[in-house]
């Protein structure tokens, strides 16, 4: 058998095949069908893309927000000194260990100089069942419950917490405002928050949300909130009365479930 004739015949009829196929997809006019999908297709790319390069776009968006949130704190102050020399607590009470305060009994620390208008930037970690807070504009640290906002740190993943009222649940303006939204982390994960206060309006952010924004002018009872509801008791000065400067504070280990803080940190603003 003359194989090398059968394979010179074989690669004459491939070499034709090629051919054709070329000649195909060069010529070929697509059909209505086909044209049709090839549109279909095009359109689809584009709306693809277009939707990748807006979500690049609004990530880059969100960070900066999130970045604008929560400042830059590294050249602010810290408001306590790792010796505690200037703040105001019962000895042995609060202590810093390894840049974490934290308290052994109920009793509140202060800083021991008013402030006015101001940021404070911290981070806290709650445990199971934690009813902790920050307290600003105090004027009277003996008696700070009816003369100070108290801005609420509650663990919100506990049963006491999480059936009750919104305005005692964590970024609370406590006994007042109720957060727009539940932002605190579980037990054991550190939070974020940066507190503004500037004469009447306070404004929370926690964890790269600001969740709750405060006139005190609006708040002209002792009992009732602007929207109706009750005001405890024991909160006993209206807000609109309260003075706009004071001590800051950190409530301690309430009810037996120890908080935790560090990164402190505090900067003033400028009067307008």
């Amino acid at each position: 058998m003359d194989y090398l004739r059968i394979f010179g015949l074989l690669k004459r009829q491939r070499l034709t095949e090629i051919k054709k196929d070329i000649n195909k997809s060069i010529f070929h006019k697509p059909t209505l069908t086909e044209s049709i999908m090839i549109k279909i297709t095009k359109s689809f790319m584009i709306v693809l893309f277009a939707l990748t390069v807006m979500s690049s776009g609004l990530s880059a968006k969100d960070k900066k927000k999130g970045d604008k949130i929560h400042p830059d704190t590294s050249k602010w102050e810290s408001l306590f000194k790792d010796d505690l020399s200037n703040a105001s607590f019962p000895k042995g009470v609060w202590t810093f260990n390894k840049g974490i305060l934290t308290a052994s009994e109920d009793q509140a620390i202060w800083s021991a100089k008013e402030y006015k208008n101001f940021k404070i930037d911290l981070e806290f970690k709650t445990a199971d069942g934690t009813n902790s807070g920050v307290m600003v504009y105090c004027t009277n640290k003996d008696n700070w419950i009816p003369n100070s906002v108290e801005i609420q740190i509650a663990d919100d993943f506990a049963k006491e917490w999480a059936e009750s009222p919104k305005t005692w649940q964590c970024a609370a303006i406590f006994g007042h405002l109720a957060p727009t939204k539940s932002m605190v982390k579980k037990p054991g994960v550190w939070n974020h928050y940066t507190i503004t206060c500037k004469g009447k309006k306070i404004k929370v952010a926690l964890n790269g949300e600001v969740v709750n924004e405060m006139d005190m002018d609006l708040w002209t009872s002792a009992t009732k909130n602007p929207d109706g509801s009750d005001i405890p008791a024991w909160l006993s000065t209206p807000f609109n009365k309260l003075a706009t400067h004071g001590f800051i504070g950190l409530q301690g280990k309430h009810a037996g479930a120890p908080i935790y803080f560090r990164n402190i940190k505090i900067k003033e603003l400028k009067d307008k």
